[in-house]
């Protein structure tokens, strides 16, 4: 695997994804969080996960697209950053390109994900686990980053039950 060393500005704004993640985590949901940050350095929106509730598609990274549809010049989108905890789903790679926003950087990749949720014996989720490229194809992505792999594996061990 091929890690992404990421600069001080980046390694912060992807700790606060994990924290949100943990916070996600402490809540009773699942542990991801994304932060969408415009070229200038200002985050803009924020989120974690909110599927407990029994609407799947509220991952952060959907949330970010959406509300970046709504606030986000059309022009200035593709300008922005995604920092995440996990590597988008299929949903939120398209939900990404759609909206026309631009670079992603995550903590820990699908792959990773996979591994370790296959570690703890749980069933496959009902859409393929694909890579941010194999659906957008046009985005930028840098990921995943050592640094922060065992504490995003062990916030899945823990909602699993296994951590």
């Amino acid at each position: 695997m091929t890690w992404y060393e990421p600069t001080e500005t980046e390694r912060a704004h992807l700790r606060r994804c994990v924290d949100l993640a943990a916070e996600a985590l402490a809540d009773g949901d699942e542990p991801f969080g994304s932060v969408l940050v415009s070229a200038s350095g200002e985050v803009l929106f924020e989120d974690r996960n909110r599927v407990k509730g029994g609407d799947r598609t509220r991952h952060p990274e959907f949330e970010i697209a959406r509300w970046a549809a709504e606030n986000v010049p059309a022009s200035k989108r593709e300008q922005a950053t995604v920092y995440t905890s996990g590597e988008h789903c299929a949903m939120c790679s398209a939900a990404h390109a759609w909206v026309g926003l631009g670079r992603i950087v995550y903590a820990s990749s699908t792959m990773q994900l996979v591994v370790w949720l296959d570690e703890l014996g749980v069933a496959p989720a009902p859409v393929r686990p694909l890579a941010v490229n194999a659906v957008a194809p046009g985005v930028p992505v840098d990921g995943p980053v050592e640094e922060f792999a065992e504490e995003i594996r062990e916030l899945h061990r823990a909602l699993h039950g296994r951590g």
